[in-house]
């Protein structure tokens, strides 16, 4: 039985960089529903939450795309 390492180092980089982008991009979604920004104008904060929903979308599409793999 051969091991291809250099294909087994990559799914596993390719899987790292996939999983802390997703839970960056998450929290970003997290943090931009916060409603006390601190700004007092509400074009700030609804310019933060159309990109939180941005992320969330995001995020869905990617789970989305993962299940279409697995299932493929």
């Amino acid at each position: 039985m051969d091991i291809d390492w250099a294909a087994l180092g990559q799914v596993f980089g390719v899987s790292l960089v996939m999983t802390v982008g997703l839970v960056c991009v998450f929290t970003f979604g997290i943090v931009g529903t916060r409603t006390d920004h601190g700004t007092g104008d509400g074009g700030a904060g609804l310019l933060g939450r159309v990109g939180a929903y941005a992320s969330f979308a995001l995020c869905a599409a990617a789970v989305a795309y993962g299940i279409y793999i697995i299932a493929a």
